[in-house]
């Protein structure tokens, strides 16, 4: 598995995720790295580590762009990072367990942006769902699927 790595656009990463996140790289013996632009709280662990950006707007993004491989897989709920990150031929996961691939993700990319100019207009459109016990088990579930893969 020491081709395979895991990332975490850690900043909006939900708690329950990097959990699951956390015993499958100690289970699997896989690195996880999280990143952000503060620190996150993470077990000690040869296989987990946390990398600090600086601040400022989709830094913590562009670094994971610059060093992802198409072996890797990278958890975001970020839509154009997923979309940067297919183009690298690398796999994201969103929190919710939905995979991003290059069939889906232009259409993400474009509800995304119809929802943006909504709201910009003046029209609320309201956020997410609260994250739901379902949505953890559905993103163990694409977790589990990716590990096997591998």
């Amino acid at each position: 598995m020491s081709d395979y790595k895991i990332w975490v656009d850690a900043d909006a990463c939900p708690n329950p995720i990097k959990e699951i996140l956390f015993r499958a790289a100690e289970r699997k013996a896989l690195p996880l790295v999280l990143v952000a632009n503060q620190m996150i709280r993470i077990p000690p662990s040869p296989y987990i580590s946390q990398i600090r950006v600086g601040a400022g707007f989709d830094v913590a993004d562009q670094y994971i762009v610059d060093h992802v491989e198409p072996t890797h897989l990278v958890i975001t709920a970020d839509i154009p990072l997923a979309a940067l990150i297919i183009e690298k031929g690398a796999l994201a996961l969103n929190p919710r367990g939905e995979l991003y691939t290059v069939d889906n993700i232009k259409q993400k990319l474009t509800m995304r942006d119809f929802m943006e100019n909504l709201r910009g207009s003046g029209v609320h459109t309201g956020g997410p769902d609260s994250f739901s016990q379902a949505d953890k088990q559905a993103f163990a579930n694409s977790l589990d699927k990716w590990l096997v893969r591998v």
